[in-house]
């Protein structure tokens, strides 16, 4: 971005989630608090961690690189997050579900899913966390410090603003 005139650069926020993860979903409450209150000085990235014991999460990851491309990342995975028991149940079929009543391209959700043409971010955001320690879904990083939101999330969005009101302060 050059446009000059723009406010300071937003300060980053990735979030490392996994779609069919409860403790995920119950971060969503936060989430939507920290866009509230920082808007675009907060750029909320979500960063794919599957874990093996929910054998949905993969196909999950895929799905909702393919519905950012279409548009509609953040409003995709919510409504995913939000029905995690649907996506334990159902599986694949709930995903492009999910796609259709957004009025994505359901169809092409379907042929993502099967092409794999997402996985290499999938597998790319995955190894990156491992490199820097993410264990468990919700992990947050922000300004360089980890915070593991899988243990508990209590205090979680607090310490999150701490550090963001810190680097705004500072103008990072």
């Amino acid at each position: 971005m050059n446009d000059s005139s723009s406010a300071r650069p937003a300060v980053v926020l990735d979030v490392w989630c996994e779609l069919q993860c409860p403790d995920c979903r119950s971060a969503l409450d936060d989430l939507r608090a920290l866009r509230a209150r920082y808007g675009d000085r907060l750029e909320l990235r979500l960063r794919h961690f599957p874990l093996e014991k929910h054998k949905h999460a993969f196909a999950a990851a895929q799905a909702a690189e393919e519905a950012a491309e279409q548009g509609q990342g953040w409003p995709y995975i919510e409504a995913v997050l939000g029905r995690v028991e649907e996506l334990n149940r159902a599986g694949e079929p709930f995903l492009i579900e999910v796609a259709r009543e957004l009025g994505l391209d359901a169809e092409e959700f379907d042929t993502a899913l099967i092409d794999g043409r997402h996985i290499l971010i999938v597998d790319a955001d995955q190894a990156e966390g491992k490199a820097i320690g993410v264990t468990g879904t919700p992990t947050y990083v922000i300004g360089g410090e980890r915070l593991d939101g899988g243990k508990s999330q209590q205090g979680l969005r607090e310490r999150v603003q701490e550090i963001a009101d810190r680097l705004l302060a500072e103008g990072v």
